[in-house]
């Protein structure tokens, strides 16, 4: 138990006390919040606790905050102070400081991973993009968020897998299929009209061509229902494959792909079957309505067409279920704004299957909007299309593309400077990240270099210049950080702290020498340095950013 959850333990205890000594009646206690003051004379954490049990305890919060100091017992507490109108504010023992970095520091590169939770796996799907053109910058947001918000989760403990639905069935595939075939007529003379719902990008033609190349023109002997066939196959796996390519380029790993396929039409007949055994289904005018709006949607939706043809609804239903079957305890996906309308429709299917609503959480993802020179980029200058993941790679890496996609929260749109993606100066948050545990990695060099090395217990009470306790009070809130983080599937929350340990280390750089100084000085710096580039590198792990050694 931290020095955090000491603190909150010892002030529910003290709360405890006041009732059991008459002072305070007995009454249900608030939850202890306790934060980072934002001004360092306002102590090392504080509280609400008393306003927060005003009302509860019938009393005014000075009074109450008068009693908890009063039957506090906190080792490591040097004192406690009320302010305001009743704010409590806590001042550790510099020595509780060095506890915690001694820890940090035992611990190593597993700094940052919380043990591992007893609970149902959770599953995080996102990017699943329909497999019938290039993957564009706004996938390129989704895939860098879930993938961070994957590597969160599993840095706090849940146990979690990623999964790609591929949405390989359908009229999207079919006019993938039916696109292809008009650009291989094309490309051996033959005019035919363009599908009305058809795949204009050139990467159609691109395909087609290579199909052509591949095997000439023996594909204009079939019928066309053998054609389409074999272009479905063709263009779907070529696709799938360019895909798959980009995301890995992108640091995109999936544990699971997941075949749309699979779920006809077994997994969707039973899933309607089930509904309408639950009575969550009627019909009218031949087709399958899902009542929706019993569980709080606008209107009831269309499962099953006149015609016998699955809505996209049915397969999702079936995929959302065969999700929970599959032994997942929590549903976490990541759609695009457009999609909002869509959330409580599946959450109503869920819940009339039996299943609790709430297993399902659904991420939205807001616009990108490129911006180069101060102008918005509205089409790439190679296509004439939408800008591609794999040209905004090339344009800035990896590493900038991902830092700046999660550095802001998903719900909210997002303005995306190219030229300051590409800076090489402290502007950029990126470099201005990678700079300081590159320049961390220069600093053991030359300590080698010059005979220094870390001591297996260094003297850390020599850490007492202000620079030095700010970025060892960095360094001890990380593990915090990542629960929170994860507990709000926020990883723009490492983002920042990744930029404030940094900023944190170049004050301590500025003012704190290494080389000069006296040996046990001089070990303790190189630790506290160490420990700081760890935590840096921990959270450009989680953000799929790499940590060079050298810039």
């Amino acid at each position: 138990m931290d020095i955090k959850e000491r603190l909150a333990a010892a002030i529910r205890q003290a709360a405890e006390k006041a009732i059991a000594d008459g002072v305070f009646p007995e009454a249900a206690l608030p939850d202890v919040a306790l934060e980072v003051p934002p001004k360092k004379e306002m102590g090392d954490f504080a509280t609400n606790f008393a306003m927060q049990s005003a009302r509860a305890f019938h009393r005014n919060p000075r009074q109450i905050a008068e009693a908890l100091i009063s039957r506090l017992e906190v080792p490591g507490l040097d004192r406690a102070e009320i302010a305001g109108p009743g704010f409590l504010n806590f001042y550790l023992k510099p020595s509780v400081i060095y506890e915690g970095l001694a820890e940090a520091l035992r611990q190593g590169e597993a700094y940052g991973n919380l043990p591992l939770k007893d609970m149902k796996p959770v599953m995080v799907e996102y990017v699943s993009a329909n497999p019938t053109g290039p993957l564009h910058v706004g996938h390129g947001r989704g895939a860098a968020v879930g993938s961070a918000l994957v590597n969160l989760l599993r840095a706090a403990g849940y146990p979690v897998k990623s999964e790609y639905y591929i949405n390989d069935a359908g009229n999207q595939i079919d006019n993938l299929a039916a696109s292809v075939n008009a650009r291989y007529l094309e490309h051996f003379g033959q005019t035919v009209p363009f599908p009305e719902n058809g795949y204009h990008g050139a990467d159609i033609t691109d395909t087609a061509r290579r199909i052509a190349a591949k095997d000439g023109d023996k594909y204009l002997a079939l019928s066309e229902a053998e054609r389409l066939a074999a272009f479905k196959e063709l263009a779907l796996s070529e696709k799938l494959a360019a895909l798959k390519e980009d995301l890995a380029a992108f640091r995109v790993e999936f544990d699971v792909w997941f075949s749309e396929r699979t779920l006809h039409p077994e997994k969707v007949q039973a899933s309607v079957a089930e509904l309408r055994k639950n009575g969550a289904i009627y019909e009218q005018d031949g087709a399958l309505w899902l009542r929706s709006t019993d569980y709080g949607d606008d209107k009831d939706r269309v499962v099953i067409r006149d015609n016998g043809v699955p809505t996209y609804l049915a397969a999702d239903i079936a995929y959302h279920r065969d999700k929970l079957e599959r032994g997942f305890g929590r549903l976490i996906n990541i759609w695009g704004a457009d999609h909002h309308g869509y959330i409580a429709r599946v959450k109503a299917s869920l819940q009339a299957l039996g299943y609790d609503p709430d297993s399902l959480t659904v991420l939205l993802l807001q616009m990108v909007s490129l911006y180069r020179g101060g102008e918005l980029v509205r089409m790439s200058k190679r296509t004439g299309d939408s800008v591609t993941l794999a040209e905004l790679i090339e344009e800035v890496g990896a590493d900038a593309a991902r830092y700046f996609f999660v550095m802001r929260s998903l719900d909210s749109q997002l303005d995306f400077d190219l030229d300051l993606a590409r800076k090489q100066s402290n502007e950029n948050p990126v470099y201005y990240i990678q700079y300081a545990h590159a320049r961390i990695a220069s600093l053991f060099r030359q300590a080698k270099e010059a005979g220094i090395a870390v001591s297996d217990a260094p003297k850390l009470a020599l850490l007492t210049d202000e620079s030095e306790t700010d970025l060892i009070k960095k360094i001890e809130e990380y593990p915090e950080e990542v629960a929170r983080a994860a507990a709000d599937l926020a990883p723009q929350r490492i983002a920042r702290c990744a930029y404030d340990m940094a900023g944190a280390f170049h004050s301590f750089y500025t003012r704190c020498r290494i080389m000069g100084v006296e040996p046990d000085l001089a070990s303790a710096r190189l630790a506290l340095a160490g420990k700081a580039a760890q935590v840096i590198r921990h959270a450009l792990a989680i953000l799929g950013v790499s940590a060079p050694e050298k810039m």
